[in-house]
Protein backbone atom coordinates (compact mmCIF):
# COMPACT_ATOMS: atom_id res chain seq x y z
CA UNK A 1 0.00 0.00 0.00
CA UNK A 2 1.60 3.83 -0.97
CA UNK A 3 0.83 6.78 1.34
CA UNK A 4 -2.19 8.73 0.04
CA UNK A 5 -4.30 11.91 0.03
CA UNK A 6 -7.60 12.26 0.83
CA UNK A 7 -9.02 14.26 -2.25
CA UNK A 8 -12.72 14.93 -0.79
CA UNK A 9 -13.64 16.95 1.85
CA UNK A 10 -15.85 15.02 3.48
CA UNK A 11 -14.40 11.55 3.53
CA UNK A 12 -15.57 7.47 4.91
CA UNK A 13 -17.11 7.26 7.24
CA UNK A 14 -14.58 4.73 8.13
CA UNK A 15 -13.84 2.60 11.52
CA UNK A 16 -11.14 3.99 13.74
CA UNK A 17 -8.95 2.18 15.79
CA UNK A 18 -9.15 5.01 17.99
CA UNK A 19 -12.29 6.88 17.65
CA UNK A 20 -15.07 3.99 16.31
CA UNK A 21 -16.76 5.14 13.38
CA UNK A 22 -15.23 8.47 11.85
CA UNK A 23 -16.70 10.65 9.19
CA UNK A 24 -13.64 12.51 8.27
CA UNK A 25 -13.18 16.13 7.36
CA UNK A 26 -10.14 17.50 5.03
CA UNK A 27 -9.51 20.84 5.17
CA UNK A 28 -6.48 20.87 3.24
CA UNK A 29 -5.77 20.74 -0.39
CA UNK A 30 -7.42 17.76 -2.00
CA UNK A 31 -4.46 17.36 -4.22
CA UNK A 32 -1.59 17.56 -2.08
CA UNK A 33 -0.40 18.52 1.68
CA UNK A 34 0.04 21.29 4.35
CA UNK A 35 1.46 20.76 7.18
CA UNK A 36 4.07 22.29 10.04
CA UNK A 37 5.02 18.91 10.85
CA UNK A 38 6.69 16.59 8.00
CA UNK A 39 6.33 13.47 9.92
CA UNK A 40 8.52 10.42 8.69
CA UNK A 41 5.83 7.66 9.10
CA UNK A 42 2.91 10.48 7.75
CA UNK A 43 0.71 8.37 5.31
CA UNK A 44 -0.04 11.18 2.67
CA UNK A 45 3.47 11.10 2.29
CA UNK A 46 6.58 13.53 2.94
CA UNK A 47 5.63 17.70 2.44
CA UNK A 48 8.06 17.80 -0.08
CA UNK A 49 6.63 15.08 -2.36
CA UNK A 50 3.19 16.42 -2.06
CA UNK A 51 3.59 19.70 -2.52
CA UNK A 52 0.77 21.88 -4.11
CA UNK A 53 -0.88 25.44 -4.85
CA UNK A 54 -4.24 24.33 -4.85
CA UNK A 55 -6.13 26.76 -2.66
CA UNK A 56 -7.60 24.66 0.49
CA UNK A 57 -11.38 24.40 0.77
CA UNK A 58 -13.37 27.44 1.94
CA UNK A 59 -15.40 27.97 4.46
CA UNK A 60 -18.83 27.77 2.39
CA UNK A 61 -17.51 24.41 0.61
CA UNK A 62 -16.97 22.53 3.83
CA UNK A 63 -20.18 23.22 5.56
CA UNK A 64 -22.16 22.20 2.12
CA UNK A 65 -20.02 18.90 2.10
CA UNK A 66 -21.04 18.19 5.44
CA UNK A 67 -24.60 18.89 5.08
CA UNK A 68 -24.73 17.30 2.40
CA UNK A 69 -23.15 14.20 3.67
CA UNK A 70 -25.05 13.62 6.65
CA UNK A 71 -28.29 14.05 5.48
CA UNK A 72 -27.24 11.28 2.79
CA UNK A 73 -26.15 8.70 5.66
CA UNK A 74 -28.62 6.45 7.19
CA UNK A 75 -26.94 6.23 10.57
CA UNK A 76 -25.29 8.70 12.65
CA UNK A 77 -20.86 8.05 13.04
CA UNK A 78 -19.60 8.47 16.26
CA UNK A 79 -17.44 11.04 15.53
CA UNK A 80 -16.85 13.76 12.88
CA UNK A 81 -12.85 13.90 13.05
CA UNK A 82 -10.70 16.94 11.37
CA UNK A 83 -7.91 15.31 9.84
CA UNK A 84 -7.00 14.58 6.31
CA UNK A 85 -4.26 15.86 4.20
CA UNK A 86 -2.09 18.00 7.12
CA UNK A 87 -2.59 20.15 9.98
CA UNK A 88 -6.16 21.61 10.03
CA UNK A 89 -5.53 24.24 12.28
CA UNK A 90 -3.33 26.11 9.56
CA UNK A 91 -6.70 26.83 7.66
CA UNK A 92 -7.14 30.72 7.87
CA UNK A 93 -10.42 30.19 8.53
CA UNK A 94 -10.35 27.31 10.74
CA UNK A 95 -12.48 29.05 13.77
CA UNK A 96 -14.96 29.52 12.01
CA UNK A 97 -15.09 26.18 10.25
CA UNK A 98 -15.40 25.25 13.67
CA UNK A 99 -18.48 27.16 14.30
CA UNK A 100 -20.45 26.09 10.74
CA UNK A 101 -19.25 22.04 11.84
CA UNK A 102 -20.46 22.72 15.62
CA UNK A 103 -23.62 24.36 13.89
CA UNK A 104 -24.42 21.27 11.34
CA UNK A 105 -23.91 18.72 14.02
CA UNK A 106 -26.40 20.36 16.24
CA UNK A 107 -28.65 20.16 13.58
CA UNK A 108 -28.23 17.07 12.00
CA UNK A 109 -26.12 14.42 14.15
CA UNK A 110 -26.58 16.01 17.60
CA UNK A 111 -25.30 12.86 19.32
CA UNK A 112 -21.79 12.67 17.30
CA UNK A 113 -18.37 14.25 18.73
CA UNK A 114 -16.46 16.61 16.92
CA UNK A 115 -13.09 15.73 17.38
CA UNK A 116 -9.88 17.37 15.65
CA UNK A 117 -6.67 15.13 15.20
CA UNK A 118 -3.32 18.11 15.40
CA UNK A 119 0.27 18.19 15.74
CA UNK A 120 -0.50 21.14 18.71
CA UNK A 121 1.81 23.39 16.75
CA UNK A 122 -0.81 26.26 15.84
CA UNK A 123 -1.61 26.71 19.73
CA UNK A 124 -0.45 29.83 20.19
CA UNK A 125 -3.20 31.53 17.73
CA UNK A 126 -5.98 32.97 20.08
CA UNK A 127 -8.57 32.01 17.18
CA UNK A 128 -7.13 28.46 17.09
CA UNK A 129 -7.20 27.86 20.58
CA UNK A 130 -10.68 29.18 21.42
CA UNK A 131 -12.24 27.50 18.39
CA UNK A 132 -10.40 23.85 19.92
CA UNK A 133 -11.92 24.76 23.16
CA UNK A 134 -15.34 24.46 21.67
CA UNK A 135 -15.01 21.06 20.74
CA UNK A 136 -15.61 17.74 21.92
CA UNK A 137 -12.06 16.13 21.84
CA UNK A 138 -8.76 17.23 21.44
CA UNK A 139 -6.18 14.90 20.13
CA UNK A 140 -2.66 16.44 20.14
CA UNK A 141 0.24 14.97 19.24
CA UNK A 142 3.37 14.32 21.57
CA UNK A 143 5.71 12.17 20.05
CA UNK A 144 8.72 12.77 22.13
CA UNK A 145 10.15 15.87 24.36
CA UNK A 146 13.38 15.52 23.15
CA UNK A 147 14.42 18.46 20.88
CA UNK A 148 16.52 15.77 18.88
CA UNK A 149 13.62 12.92 18.86
CA UNK A 150 11.30 15.39 17.50
CA UNK A 151 13.66 17.00 15.11
CA UNK A 152 14.13 13.11 13.98
CA UNK A 153 10.74 11.70 13.81
CA UNK A 154 8.45 14.86 12.99
CA UNK A 155 10.90 17.34 11.60
CA UNK A 156 9.29 20.28 12.14
CA UNK A 157 9.01 23.11 9.42
CA UNK A 158 8.96 26.20 12.29
CA UNK A 159 12.44 27.01 13.04
CA UNK A 160 11.88 28.60 16.65
CA UNK A 161 9.79 25.07 17.30
CA UNK A 162 11.17 23.43 20.65
CA UNK A 163 9.12 20.87 22.67
CA UNK A 164 9.04 23.15 25.99
CA UNK A 165 7.32 25.27 23.78
CA UNK A 166 4.86 22.71 22.39
CA UNK A 167 4.30 21.21 26.46
CA UNK A 168 3.57 24.82 27.33
CA UNK A 169 0.82 25.23 25.10
CA UNK A 170 -0.69 22.04 26.27
CA UNK A 171 -0.97 22.83 29.26
CA UNK A 172 -3.07 25.69 28.22
CA UNK A 173 -6.11 22.57 27.75
CA UNK A 174 -5.48 22.84 31.54
CA UNK A 175 -6.70 18.90 31.12
CA UNK A 176 -9.34 18.97 28.46
CA UNK A 177 -7.36 16.85 26.06
CA UNK A 178 -5.93 13.32 25.03
CA UNK A 179 -2.00 13.04 23.97
CA UNK A 180 -1.23 10.57 21.39
CA UNK A 181 1.81 8.89 20.63
CA UNK A 182 3.29 7.13 17.90
CA UNK A 183 6.33 4.68 19.12
CA UNK A 184 8.37 3.27 16.30
CA UNK A 185 12.11 2.36 15.74
CA UNK A 186 14.05 2.39 12.53
CA UNK A 187 16.48 4.44 10.49
CA UNK A 188 16.72 7.50 8.82
CA UNK A 189 19.60 9.68 7.19
CA UNK A 190 21.64 7.45 8.58
CA UNK A 191 20.50 7.88 12.01
CA UNK A 192 18.98 5.26 14.13
CA UNK A 193 15.65 6.70 15.44
CA UNK A 194 14.21 4.83 18.34
CA UNK A 195 11.59 6.80 20.99
CA UNK A 196 10.87 3.85 22.62
CA UNK A 197 13.93 3.14 24.97
CA UNK A 198 13.62 4.10 29.01
CA UNK A 199 14.98 6.93 29.47
CA UNK A 200 12.70 8.47 26.47
CA UNK A 201 9.48 7.08 28.01
CA UNK A 202 10.21 8.49 31.56
CA UNK A 203 10.98 12.24 30.08
CA UNK A 204 7.55 11.74 27.62
CA UNK A 205 5.79 10.68 30.97
CA UNK A 206 7.03 13.43 32.97
CA UNK A 207 5.79 16.20 30.51
CA UNK A 208 2.89 14.07 30.99
CA UNK A 209 2.35 14.90 34.80
CA UNK A 210 3.08 18.71 33.47
CA UNK A 211 0.11 18.51 30.76
CA UNK A 212 -2.40 16.61 32.78
CA UNK A 213 -4.29 15.37 29.73
CA UNK A 214 -7.69 13.34 30.58
CA UNK A 215 -6.59 10.32 28.19
CA UNK A 216 -3.31 9.07 26.58
CA UNK A 217 -3.68 7.34 23.53
CA UNK A 218 -0.56 5.31 22.06
CA UNK A 219 -0.10 3.64 19.13
CA UNK A 220 2.50 2.51 16.49
CA UNK A 221 2.39 2.10 12.78
CA UNK A 222 -0.32 0.87 10.72
CA UNK A 223 -0.34 1.67 7.05
CA UNK A 224 2.87 2.59 4.69
CA UNK A 225 5.26 4.92 5.84
CA UNK A 226 7.10 7.27 3.10
CA UNK A 227 10.39 6.24 4.86
CA UNK A 228 10.50 2.66 4.36
CA UNK A 229 13.45 1.67 7.16
CA UNK A 230 10.45 2.05 9.76
CA UNK A 231 9.51 -0.56 11.92
CA UNK A 232 6.53 -1.33 14.21
CA UNK A 233 6.86 -1.00 18.15
CA UNK A 234 5.75 -4.42 19.13
CA UNK A 235 2.24 -4.88 21.17
CA UNK A 236 4.67 -6.02 24.28
CA UNK A 237 6.40 -3.00 23.97
CA UNK A 238 3.37 -0.57 23.63
CA UNK A 239 2.06 -2.65 26.45
CA UNK A 240 4.79 -2.21 28.99
CA UNK A 241 4.46 1.57 27.97
CA UNK A 242 1.17 1.64 28.85
CA UNK A 243 1.54 0.13 32.38
CA UNK A 244 4.49 2.55 33.20
CA UNK A 245 1.63 5.53 32.40
CA UNK A 246 -1.10 3.65 34.25
CA UNK A 247 1.53 3.47 37.32
CA UNK A 248 1.38 7.47 36.80
CA UNK A 249 -2.17 7.56 36.80
CA UNK A 250 -2.93 8.02 33.62
CA UNK A 251 -6.25 7.08 31.45
CA UNK A 252 -4.47 5.25 28.54
CA UNK A 253 -5.48 3.21 25.63
CA UNK A 254 -2.82 0.91 23.08
CA UNK A 255 -3.72 0.82 19.14
CA UNK A 256 -1.20 -1.61 17.52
Amino acid sequence: MSTLLFDEIVYGPVKSRRLGVSLGINISPANGKRCTFNCIYCECGLNEERRTKTPAPSREEVKQALTEKLTAMNASPDVITFSGNGEPTMHPHFAAIIDDTLDVRDRLCPEAKVAVLSNSTMLHKEEVMQALCKVDENLMKLDAVSNDLIRQIDQPEIHDFTAKKLIEQLCRFRGKLTVQTIFLEGEHNGVHIDNTRDEDVAQWIEALKIIRPKKVMIYTINRETPVKTLRKTPVKTLEQIAEKVRQACFDVSVSA
